[in-house]
């Protein structure tokens, strides 16, 4: 038997094997991951792209993003750029990455930017790592790119460190999947001097993007989270090639500590001494338990202790692993070698030294078969032993006798003497005791251990009785008889003890995986909820089918606790049980039926609690009388309740970030509106007081022309603040969904016309030209509100292009659209700004620094078209310097009727 475990060990792991011959059949992936925008992820990519373009290799481009940096845009250049496919959606043309170009290709190896970006609806994928999958899957190779905070496991933690929750995201199996992982590392105070050299943004973005996302902690955090998610994919494939190639660990590339522990109450002791060891060697850490054939015979106590200990470990941020076995000294070595564990952490021994030399010694066996492992003999203490006690009532086993299996028995019994008696003609008395020991050995495998005990005694009265001489008497008179007898009752007794053994390990391992399926799929529907109702909808569903238990979830609400789920549905509590769920909550312990505190309640409440705090209550109750759970109900109950616990903490750590990203948001909103009112209000009406009081303290002596221009400030003053204060309250009506069009018919051209004259003044320095075709169908729009639009689009082009320069409006028939558009010759729309442009407050600077505008105008566009059904976009003209306005609105499908003049 030992010399089997040695040649397993020193085969390679079939996982492994397969991963291998997985990763052989497909394109090899190499990801550059960045602790933050403008680390030079796109960059190092294209530079790595080049160089396997130098080496002779077929390389193209799918999509790459150079954000108009120039030495990206230079990088880009000499690259074969596979063009992109474009998806119409809402009325905008989006341009996405083209897959079937790229396959029909077949490239060697092809570059694609932003591996968690978003496709736009109707592409065949949602997310573009799945078009890399896909690509990889025809045997491509691909270079991608991604940030740390897209990562889907670390999405929390970069909210809690950044206060932004991270919407694209990339499952951990695609980074699991890549073949190599790159990290590009910059100091955070490298990054934000490239900031500040508007090397990644834009100079304004640039200021509010240090002052909220790219401060020095965040960034720190965020590249240490990034090296650590490096580091980890390094292990794992260290682990695998290890395991691939039956290297036996562990290497010394780095430090993981593994503690061993059973039901000793020193076990939580162990657990704090090998997580402080982990952070001192910065180390990853786990807790092993090897389950024997004593484990079956553990006490109800020894067993919730040493659950407690596994459950310490998680909270402690370790792993904890069972694993079956035999030998516990040898599958703690061959666990700590197979994962490349470099220290093990163990008790010294317990027991005295003449049971020692009986039964042997896990520890001392350990450090002999340790190798070049490490071991940790620490003594513990058994006061800092976890408490098993809950402060609840166990449910009594039941432990009822049962006839039948004896009648059973003797009827195997039976059957094998009626065997005996037709082979006694044949066979040697000696022999036919194998035929009862084998109707000892069915009993044990089919109906247990008594049962089987039961058999054994009967057996040896029948062998006695019907088959040694002197027969029909229990009187033996050969003394041989009576060692045969005797051997076959000790031979007949220890195995059935050892079969039943087997049966009953063999039965508590068909319960615990399904016991494990269960909380595995359990697991999985977490997982997958995305709002409170459905976490606790699964989590009473799950416990009542598991535990056969009615069952309530009550959490915070208003200052008390109310029931927020149940199963089967149920939502009325007494008294009394309303007192029991509240004395839980408020202190964090069981209270109801069979607990010790308010023990008349119907139900028994147990709080939901994570390492922080408690986060609800759970009522548990049946028709029976007396305690619910059993000790192994509790023990199971207790992983139920930790893994919904973590659940509803993460969906109530998204909804407080979501609070705080609102009220941040407000809090911007509030402060973009007192500074607009300070300034854009203050300064017309500054204006406004001057001229009129020059007028009024020196009008007499002042020429006509003085005095008319006076007159023409003050106009010109009242009618600028007089459009701010239309934009606010339009912005407001917009705001509040009180926006309600008065459709009706219009030529578009009609339209047009009349904001031209209502912006004359605004357009007086500039030309402006108009080509709209006379057969242009016919718009069921707002007039005053398509015009207000029209106005602001032309108010923005006058602010933003120099003088001198023409505004040119333009519309055509497109595919049952009618498309208008505003474009001017001013500098365009920097790419870092496209997606802002249309927020309410945001300004683009303009060529001189100063800001123009309250921020207001398009947003203002924006929510009129998509009031009237239409839908706008921003983009700089292709062919000169300029930016466009582009108005998409439902042409008429029937003209309608006019009247002709008589």
């Amino acid at each position: 038997m030992p010399d089997d475990n040695r040649d397993a060990d020193n085969r390679p792991s079939p996982d492994a094997l397969l991963e291998k011959a997985e990763r052989e059949n497909r394109g090899r992936l190499r990801i550059f991951l960045g602790a933050a925008p403008g680390v030079g992820k796109t960059y190092e990519m294209l530079i790595s792209g080049r160089a396997a373009k130098a080496d002779g290799r077929d390389v193209v481009i799918g999509v790459v993003e150079t954000h108009g940096r120039k030495e990206t845009e230079v990088l880009v250049e000499g690259f074969e750029v596979i063009p992109r496919k474009t998806v119409d959606y809402k009325g905008r043309r989006l341009q996405e990455m083209d897959i079937d170009a790229i396959v029909e290709r077949r490239p060697s190896l092809v570059l694609v930017d932003e591996l968690a970006h978003t496709n736009a609806p109707g592409s065949r994928h949602p997310k573009r790592y799945l078009d890399v999958l896909e690509i990889l899957g025809q045997g491509i190779d691909v270079y991608s790119t991604m940030n740390i905070q897209h990562v889907e496991s670390l999405n929390d933690v970069v909210a809690q460190i950044t206060r932004i929750c991270v919407r694209e995201t990339v499952p951990d199996s695609v980074i699991d999947r890549a073949d190599d992982v790159e990290i590009i590392d910059l100091t955070p105070d490298d990054l934000i001097k490239r900031l500040h050299e508007g090397k990644v943004y834009v100079p304004d973005t640039a200021r509010r993007a240090v002052e909220n996302y790219f401060s020095p902690g965040n960034l720190t955090a965020l590249r240490e989270l990034a090296l650590r998610r490096t580091a980890q994919r390094v292990d794992e494939q260290l682990l695998s090639h290890m395991q691939a190639h039956a290297i036996p660990g562990p290497w010394a590339a780095g430090d993981r500590v593994l503690v061993a522990v059973d039901e000793h109450p020193r076990g939580a002791s162990l657990v704090r001494y090998a997580r402080r060891q982990a952070d001192r060697l910065r180390a990853p850490w786990a807790a092993l338990h090897v389950e024997t054939s004593r484990s079956a015979t553990m006490s109800e106590a020894d067993k919730d202790r040493l659950a407690a200990t596994l459950r310490l470990a998680e909270q402690l941020g370790g792993e904890a692993v069972t694993v079956p076995g035999q030998d516990a000294a040898n599958e703690i070595v061959r666990h700590a070698t197979t994962h490349n564990f470099s220290h093990i952490v163990i008790s010294k021994p317990a027991k005295r030294r003449w049971r020692e030399f009986f039964g042997g010694s896990v520890t001392h066996d350990l450090i002999r078969q340790a190798g070049n492992l490490s071991i940790h003999v620490t003594s513990g203490t058994e006061q800092d032993s976890v408490p098993a006690a809950r402060g609840v009532r166990s449910a009594a086993q039941p432990l009822q006798f049962e006839l039948w299996p004896y009648v059973l028995s003797l009827a195997f019994v039976v059957a094998a003497l009626g065997v005996g008696i037709g082979m006694d003609q044949f066979l040697d008395v000696r022999n036919i005791a194998l035929v009862f020991l084998m109707a000892v050995l069915t009993v044990a495998v089919t109906l247990g251990l008594w049962p089987a005990l039961f058999a054994s005694l009967a057996s040896s009265l029948a062998f006695n009785f019907f088959f040694l001489t002197p027969r029909y008497t229990f009187t033996i008179s050969d003394p041989e008889s009576v060692i045969a007898l005797g051997f076959f009752l000790v031979v007949a007794v220890i195995a059935s003890n050892l079969t039943a053994r087997v049966q009953r390990q063999a039965a508590a391992a068909r319960r615990r995986a399904r016991a494990t399926e269960d909380l595995y799929l359990f697991s999985r529907k977490l997982a997958g909820a995305g709002t409170l109702d459905d976490v606790l909808w699964a989590t009473v569903f799950q416990i009542a089918s598991m535990l056969k238990l009615r069952v309530v979830v009550l959490m915070p609400e208003d200052g008390t606790i109310a029931v927020r789920a149940g199963y089967p549905p149920d939502d009325t509590l007494v008294d009394a049980d309303i007192a029991a769920a509240r004395w839980a909550w408020e202190h964090n312990r069981p209270a109801g039926r069979g607990a010790d505190t308010l023990p008349g309640a119907k139900r028994l409440y147990l709080p939901l609690r994570t390492g922080r705090e408690a986060v609800g209550v759970i009522g548990l109750d049946d028709d029976r009388q007396g305690p619910l759970l059993t000790p192994e109900q509790q023990r199971l109950f207790d992983a139920l309740a930790d893994q919904a616990a973590i659940a509803i903490e993460r969906i109530q750590l998204v909804a407080d970030v979501d609070r705080a990203k609102l009220a941040a948001e407000a809090d911007r909103l509030r402060s973009a509106l007192l500074t607009s009112i300070s300034h854009d209000l203050k300064t017309p009406l500054a204006a406004i007081m001057g001229a009129a009081g020059t007028l009024r303290d020196f009008g007499a002596s002042l020429p006509d022309g003085g005095r008319s221009e006076l007159l023409t400030t003050v106009i010109d003053e009242s009618e600028r603040l007089n459009r701010f204060i239309s934009n606010l309250l339009d912005m407001t009506r917009i705001e509040s969904g009180a926006m309600e069009p008065n459709f009706a018919w219009h030529y578009v051209g009609d339209i047009v016309g009349s904001a031209l004259r209502r912006a004359a003044k605004v357009t007086a320095d500039h030309r402006t030209e108009v080509e709209l075709p006379p057969d242009l169908p016919m718009l069921k729009v707002d007039p005053v509100l398509f015009e207000q639009a029209l106005f602001n689009l032309l108010d923005n082009a006058a602010k933003y292009s120099p003088p001198d320069t023409a505004i040119l409006i333009r519309g055509w028939s497109d595919n049952g659209w009618v498309v208008v558009q505003v474009m001017d010759e001013g500098p365009g729309i920097p790419a870092a700004d496209l997606e802002r442009i249309f927020d309410t407050f945001y300004r683009v600077r303009k060529g001189d620094r100063v800001r123009a505008g309250t921020g207001l105008g398009l947003s203002i566009c924006r929510g009129f078209v998509e009031a009237m059904g239409g839908t706008i976009e921003a983009g700089s003209r292709t062919d000169r310097p300029g930016a466009v306005f582009t108005i998409r609105m439902t042409a008429a499908a029937e003209a309608p009727e006019v009247e002709q003049a008589t």
